[in-house]
C-alpha cells in the first residue's frame, strides 16, 4: 500500500470501532503502518463483553487482510503506564513514531443536577487525560529525537466536538472535556513546534456509538446515495493532517461532517468599550447590554460528535 501517508508510524487511540476504527483503516490504506489502540470497554465507559481478541484485534485483522501492517494495544491510555505503553508499542514494533490520533472517548450523559461526581470524572478523564498523556509521552520522544539531531515531521490529531465548541444541553462534563482538548491543542502547538510536532483538532460529526442512540434521525443511514453520516467521512482530513503533507498547519480546528470541512476561528474580540477608568456596577451592566446589542447571537447547541 503506498499513499499520503507511506512509510509513516501512526498511533489511534479508541480504534477499535466508530471514528477511531475508520482513521486506522484509512491510514492504513494510504501507507501508514498502524498501532490500533482500544480498551474494548461499552459506551458509558463499563468493561464490555466483546471477543477474546478484542475491537483493537479485530480491526488488525482486517488492516493485515487488506495487505497493511498493523498492531493491537489494549492498555488504558488515561494512565501513565498505559500511554507510555502505547508509545513503546511504537517504537519497539516498528522503530519510530511519526503520528498520533486521540481519539478515544465514551458518555455519560446527564443533566447537571443530576450529575454526580463519579460521572464527571470519568468523562474528563478519558477525554481529557487520555488526550493529554499519549501527547505528553509521544513529545518526549520527540523532544529526545529532536535533541539528539534528527527533528522528525510529527504531527498529532486531537478529538474535540462540537459540544466542546458551544456546549451541550445534558452532557456538561463532555463538554467540558472536549472544550479542555481545544485548550490543550493550543498550548501544544505553541510548545512542540521546536520540536518539529504540529498539533491540530477537529471536531467531527459522524455515526458512532456515541451518536447514533441520541440522534438516531439524524445519524440514520439513507437507503441509498451519500451516507453523510457515515465516519469514513471524516478519515480523510484525519490522514492528511497527520501526514507531512500538512506541513505548516498547526494549532487549528477543523470541523468536518459529510463532504463538508470547516476551519473553525474560536474566540475573538467582539464589541467593546473602554472608559479609561473603572466601571460603577450600573455603568458596566448598561454598557454590557449596549455590547451584546452589536455582538453576534451565539451559535446553536450541538450535541455529541
Amino acid at each position: 500500500m503506498t499513499g499520503i501517508a507511506d512509510g509513516r508510524v501512526v498511533i489511534v487511540t479508541g480504534a477499535g470501532r466508530g471514528l477511531g476504527r475508520a482513521h486506522a483503516l484509512a491510514y492504513a490504506a494510504e501507507g501508514a503502518k498502524v498501532v490500533v489502540n482500544d480498551l474494548g470497554v461499552g459506551l458509558d465507559g463499563t468493561p464490555g463483553s466483546d471477543s477474546p481478541d478484542g475491537p483493537a484485534g479485530q480491526v488488525v485483522d482486517e488492516i493485515r487482510a487488506a495487505g497493511g501492517e498493523a498492531v493491537a494495544h489494549g492498555g488504558d491510555i488515561a494512565t501513565s503506564a498505559g500511554a507510555a505503553s502505547l508509545v513503546a508499542a511504537a517504537l519497539e514494533t516498528y522503530g519510530r513514531l511519526d503520528t498520533l490520533v486521540n481519539n478515544a472517548g465514551f458518555l455519560r450523559d446527564r443533566m447537571l443536577v443530576n450529575l454526580d461526581e463519579d460521572d464527571w470524572d470519568a468523562v474528563l478523564r478519558v477525554h481529557l487525560k487520555g488526550h493529554f498523556l499519549p501527547l505528553r509521552h509521544a513529545a518526549a520522544h520527540w523532544r529526545a529525537e529532536t535533541k539528539a539531531g534528527r527533528t522528525p515531521r510529527a504531527r498529532i490529531v486531537n478529538t474535540s466536538s462540537g459540544a466542546g465548541l458551544l456546549g451541550s444541553v445534558g452532557q456538561g462534563n463532555y463538554s467540558a472535556a472536549k472544550a479542555g482538548i481545544v485548550g490543550l491543542t493550543l498550548v501544544a502547538a505553541a510548545e512542540l513546534a521546536r520540536y518539529g510536532v504540529q498539533v491540530n483538532a477537529i471536531a467531527p460529526a459522524a455515526r458512532t456509538r456515541m451518536t447514533e442512540r441520541a440522534f438516531a434521525g439524524t445519524m440514520a443511514a439513507p437507503d441509498a446515495g451519500f451516507d453523510a453520516m457515515a465516519p469514513e467521512n471524516v478519515s480523510p482530513l484525519v490522514v492528511w493532517l497527520g501526514s507531512a503533507g500538512s506541513a505548516g498547519v498547526t494549532g487549528r480546528v477543523f470541523e468536518a461532517e459529510g463532504g463538508r470541512i470547516t476551519v473553525m476561528e474560536g474566540w475573538r474580540p467582539g464589541p467593546t468599550a473602554d472608559k479609561g477608568a473603572r466601571w460603577t456596577p450600573a455603568e458596566a451592566g448598561e454598557t454590557a447590554w449596549k455590547l451584546l446589542a452589536e455582538a453576534e447571537v451565539p451559535g446553536v447547541v450541538y450535541g455529541a460528535g
